[in-house]
């Protein structure tokens, strides 16, 4: 990759071209002091310290390997942590359905005509009482072996989140490892009944389940275990809403979903009193992984579960552990506030407004007013917004199907990561520029890292340097990439006027009174110490920018007229400006290069 100018050794702006429980539990010690803004590091936990470099479609756990919860050791965790992460999300920690025979250690086989990949999706549980054995190295000890990593973690000073998946279960659910006294899912309902709030699932009797007729992708690779005659008489409803017995290749055929007591067939009426089964084996699962010590949980597709359960079990799994966080996967802003304040999530997903809106800027598709737009959209609400740029659900940064440069996203990760007090988040690898390319099984060539097969992340794998996690195998671009998204994040979590601090548009202004290149984000965050410009350019070519600071930045950065004032980058470019009394400053503005200029 060419360099418009040589990179500076530890700087932070790099320019580039674009080529409830019986009993209470005791809380977890306080991770090592860290800012009051999470930053969230997301680990697909069996690719995580995988070296095996076959990468054969559709390998087998033997060919293709996989990554252990044992790989992710103290070395891994303080690489982790050196990027300024508070918070480690572990994905796919929960059993779930896969074509790895586990049979020998008790474990049922899956069969493959309702499982996507070979290794499965983690959001099709199949016992949500259990850990995954592929990420084991003694099957037997497999939860041991968890809550190792949960120790090790809590050591390294971070904290752990977890997801739990409400909506769906995986077709073939059955709990082999659920406490004493539990009923497992499903083992009650009455399966003559399309629904009751008494059932765990939706059945559409007399029907029994087809198997999508294009599903066949293991055909002529597992021809003896794909036979298209899965076995389920009556059919359950599909997990992404799908009421009827022979659902899509394109649905989510390998899950069942979850009967929180509103009757679809009958325009959703719903049936709370009493409190409908499922809501209660979902508590006692919940309260089951905050007895692992477990920190948080992301919640997935929160918006298809209803927001009247997560009133009811939020509260009571918080007086069990009251500094555990809930957040929510959620993709309808309009329902933001309702899962915040009537669902008590303590933090949400902003992926329809800020992340899809960062993406077009990346590719040159709409300009820099439609950001404090967004930004003043939600500002009642921005403290529990969780940003990103990747995760297992996008594509990858580096992708030919997005920017195909790491680079060339870096303003729009300074946005995202500095512009409110809410979290932010990043998928690992994307500090490296892992470009997620090859068909890897199910999934395809489509710019996401496999969530469904076995697989060696190659540009990951160069960090984990043969569980070194010391970096030595990555290139100088990769290491500089790879300081950059450390130096942002550690500024992000520790800077009191991103963690704290107020929030003033400087875009808006700018390019309509001031003709500031709409490709040239501006913002100012401040604290009573502590006073910052922020500015990302998306430009493709130099732009010499004026930037006037409008009344209300000026009143944001408690600026006086009798004095002189200078703003240094903390990016450490180099870059000095004055502002005059008009409160105004020039600045030449490279591609694709930020700055967070300190005013003092």
């Amino acid at each position: 990759m060419n360099k418009l100018i040589p990179v500076v050794p530890l700087a932070l702006v790099i320019l580039t071209t674009c080529s409830p429980p019986k009993e209470k539990i005791p809380p977890v010690p306080e991770p090592a002091s860290q800012g009051s803004k999470l930053v969230i590091y997301q680990v697909m936990t069996r690719l995580f310290g995988n070296t095996v470099e076959l990468n054969k479609p559709f390998g087998t756990i033997a060919e293709n390997g996989t990554g252990k919860m044992e790989d992710i050791d103290a070395a891994g965790l303080k690489g982790i942590r050196e990027l300024g992460v508070t918070h480690v999300w572990y994905t796919g920690i929960i059993e779930h359905a896969q074509l790895t025979d586990y049979s020998s250690f008790g474990i049922a086989k899956d069969d493959a005509d309702v499982v996507k990949g070979r290794a499965g999706s983690p959001y099709a549980i199949k016992d949500y009482y259990d850990i995954d054995p592929d990420l084991a190295v003694d099957v037997r000890n497999r939860m041991m072996e968890f809550e190792r990593l949960v120790g090790r973690t809590h050591e390294a000073g971070m904290k752990v989140i977890i997801d739990f998946v409400p909506n769906h279960v995986a077709r073939a659910y059955h709990s082999d490892a659920k406490p004493e006294g539990i009923a497992d899912l499903g083992e009650k309902d009455d399966r003559m009944a399309a629904f009751s709030s008494a059932n765990n699932f939706y059945y559409i009797p007399g029907k029994a389940f087809e198997v999508p007729r294009n599903s066949a992708w293991l055909k002529g690779i597992d021809a003896d275990r794909f036979d298209g005659k899965f076995d389920e008489n009556p059919a359950k409803a599909t997990g992404n809403d799908v009421f009827q017995p022979s659902p899509s290749a394109g649905d989510w055929y390998e899950t069942i979903k979850l009967n929180y007591g509103v009757d679809y067939a009958h325009g959703g009426k719903k049936a709370f009193n009493p409190i409908p089964d499922t809501w209660i084996k979902m508590k006692d699962i919940l309260a089951f992984w905050a007895g692992k010590k477990v920190d948080g949980f992301r919640c997935d597709m929160v918006q298809m579960v209803p927001v009247e359960f997560w009133e009811w079990v939020i509260p009571q799994i918080k007086a069990i552990r009251p500094d555990i966080i809930f957040i929510a996967e959620i993709y309808v802003p309009s329902l933001y506030r309702s899962y915040l304040d009537a669902g008590h999530f303590d933090y949400l997903y902003d992926k329809v407004q800020l992340y899809d809106t960062l993406r077009l800027m990346v590719n040159g598709k709409v300009g820099s007013p439609s950001i404090p737009k967004i930004r003043e959209s939600w500002s009642d609400i921005q403290s529990h917004l969780v940003h990103f740029l990747e995760n297992h659900d996008e594509q990858r940064i580096a992708s030919a199907q997005f920017a195909g440069d790491p680079w060339k996203a870096l303003p729009a990760m300074v946005v995202s990561t500095l512009i409110d007090t809410g979290p932010a988040m990043i998928y690992f690898g994307q500090e490296v520029g892992e470009p997620a390319k090859g068909a890897e099984g199910f999934q395809g060539d489509d710019g996401r890292t496999t969530i469904f097969d076995y697989w060696g992340v190659t540009e990951f794998q160069k960090w984990v340097n043969a569980k070194k996690y010391d970096g030595a195998g990555l290139s100088d671009d990769q290491k500089q990439l790879r300081q950059f998204y450390g130096d942002l994040f550690k500024l992000a979590a520790e800077n009191e006027a991103i963690s704290k601090g107020s929030y003033a548009d400087l875009t808006t202004y700018n390019v309509a009174a001031h003709n500031c290149s709409p490709q040239i984000v501006a913002f100012v965050r401040a604290s009573a110490d502590e006073r910052l410009i922020v500015i990302a350019g998306f430009n493709t070519k130099m732009e010499h920018a004026k930037i006037v600071l409008p009344p209300e930045a000026v009143k944001t950065l408690g600026l006086q007229s009798s004095e002189d004032y200078v703003g240094r980058d903390l990016l450490r470019s180099g870059l000095d400006i004055g502002l005059s009394k008009d409160y105004s400053f020039e600045v030449d503005i490279p591609p694709y290069t930020s700055f967070i200029l300190k005013i003092k």
